[in-house]
């Protein structure tokens, strides 16, 4: 890069780690760190919620998709919304009103603190799949800029450094500097993508007309199970009834609405923004935008990935046969190789953008988990309790920086796991999260919706979700069994078996769970 460029992105991290420790002033206790008194606008949490969504896997993976297939990943954007529209009526209310500073606390306070120590513990494991993921693939793009190529070594590095600056701000700021940052950071994202679209449409004006690029898109080829085939690049719905296919319509309004009703009722990381609102109407409001929100983003980025196979389809046959065997670096190679100074570090900044923008909530929402459901009770429980909001403040910041590095370092170990998966990067990001959503929307669906379920089911059905997701993963590659599954059916077959297990509990009497709760204690 140009050292304009890199002025540019030194001030962007600069302005970011800069703004957490202003924020780190207002912070006088554990709640104001990781809810923000529950004193935050709704507008801002849905910007900032959207910031969550759209990710480096958006930033990175959409034009990959986009180039790869078609456009009929929307659908999942569509479920996103229905998702968040039932989650926002039926399961927000009960979860911001248990007053927990988690809402695995609210797991706690209905069967007992194991379970709330289970549940987390769910919770951060699927995180550590998940963000870590994210943090790869940003490190992808950052790979190409600083390296020129993805070599395993150099994406090393790359994870390293995000993962440094990230938790660095994250650990200053607590939440409500976190949630100034990701609005400003989704704006960054969305104007980087624009601009890009706009010079990706008009390197290929010069040689063929608005006419010519739809009619290569509408006859263009689509990528399925490996293969390059002839298909129209702007479809938008599947109505075929395939289980195999991720993206068609059955998939993304039942499948793909139950996966976003799993994630944004049992993910810490998504629920923790919500609790952060004034009132619980703004919680569910904010929610639902955000979700409104991201479709067009992800269509943006989507249409790059379209331009970008019309383009070296059209005028670079080499570099076409090239991305048509890996298109994992698509974009970021054409920042680094088709955008002016300037305009480079501006793309640079919306990538980083994106790739911090969920990687630090990823690392403040484990660490409330961490901190609040097992950190601090297992503490009292020794006779060594954390009483002081001092003390409070300086342990919760400590397991940020603890969090932040388990993220790194396993980023580093998804970086092998999707090389082996052989799914594109979308997939991949989104499907990992399975492993826990599986069991978790089990046990809230019981926890919130019936009288039923024990600690002992609870422990059972996060185990069996887990389970169902993995084998619904490995089925043909671990034990040959000729079962392709799309990735948004995991959760709801994982999470209807959790879900009968759970239930399967008898109920525990109030005059046991208080005797069992002090045992606990």
């Amino acid at each position: 890069m140009a050292v304009v460029d890199w002025i540019i992105v030194i001030a962007f991290i600069g302005a970011l780690v800069g703004v957490g420790f202003w924020f780190s002033r207002s912070n006088r206790n554990i709640r104001d760190y990781f809810l923000a008194g529950k004193s935050m606008p709704g507008w801002l949490v849905a910007l900032a919620a959207t910031g969550t969504s759209v990710s480096a896997g958006t930033f990175v993976g959409s034009p990959e998709l986009g180039f790869n297939t078609n456009l009929t990943y929307l659908m999942l954007c569509i479920g996103a919304v229905f998702g968040g529209l039932l989650v926002a009526r039926f399961f927000l209310p009960r979860l911001y009103n248990a007053g927990t500073i988690t809402i695995y606390g609210f797991i706690g306070d209905r069967f007992g603190e194991g379970s709330k120590r289970w549940t987390s513990g769910m919770f951060l494991l699927g995180q550590l799949f998940t963000s870590g993921s994210r943090l790869f693939i940003a490190a992808i793009a950052v790979s190409v800029i600083l390296y020129g190529s993805i070599h395993f070594q150099f994406l090393m590095y790359s994870i390293i450094i995000l993962g440094v600056i990230s938790t660095l701000y994250t650990m200053a700021g607590g939440i409500k500097g976190r949630l100034y940052i990701d609005a400003l950071q989704i704006l960054l994202v969305v104007g980087t993508g624009l601009v890009a679209l706009v010079l990706v449409y008009l390197s290929l004006t010069p040689d063929l007309t608005f006419g010519q690029i739809w009619d290569s898109l509408v006859h263009g080829q689509v990528k399925i199970a490996g293969q390059w085939t002839p298909g129209n690049k702007l479809q938008v719905v599947d109505a075929s009834w395939r289980f195999d296919v991720p993206y068609n319509l059955i998939g993304a309004l039942l499948a793909a609405t139950v996966f976003k009703v799993a994630q944004f009722s049992t993910d810490q990381e998504f629920v923790q923004r919500q609790l952060t609102c004034r009132d619980v109407r703004k919680a569910g409001s904010s929610l639902v935008a955000s979700q409104v929100i991201s479709l067009p983003i992800v269509l943006v980025f989507l249409s790059i990935g379209l331009l970008l196979f019309v383009k070296y389809s059209q005028t670079d046959p080499a570099a076409f046969a090239q991305y048509q065997g890996d298109a994992r670096d698509l974009f970021p190679q054409y920042i680094c190789r088709c955008i002016p100074a300037g305009l480079r570090g501006l793309m640079m900044v919306g990538l980083l953008a994106a790739a911090l923008s969920s990687f630090n909530s990823a690392i403040n929402s484990m660490a409330s988990s961490f901190t609040a459901d097992l950190y601090l009770p297992i503490r009292r429980q020794r006779g060594r309790a954390v009483e002081t909001d001092s003390e409070q403040m300086a342990s919760s910041k400590k397991m940020t920086v603890f969090m932040g590095l388990a993220l790194t370092g396993f980023a580093i170990f998804t970086a092998v796991l999707q090389s082996m998966s052989g799914m594109n990067l979308v997939d991949f990001a989104t499907g990992v999260m399975c492993f826990s959503y599986a069991g978790m929307l089990g046990v809230f669906l019981v926890a919130l919706f019936t009288r039923r379920g024990n600690a002992r089911s609870v422990v059972a059905a996060l185990i069996a979700g887990l389970l169902v997701a993995f084998f619904l993963m490995t089925a043909k590659s671990l034990f040959g069994l000729n079962l392709t599954l799309a990735w948004p059916w995991w959760t709801p077959i994982g999470g209807a078996v959790s879900f009968l297990i759970c239930l399967s509990g008898k109920p525990v009497s109030g005059a046991c769970r208080y005797r069992r709760n002090k045992r606990e204690e």
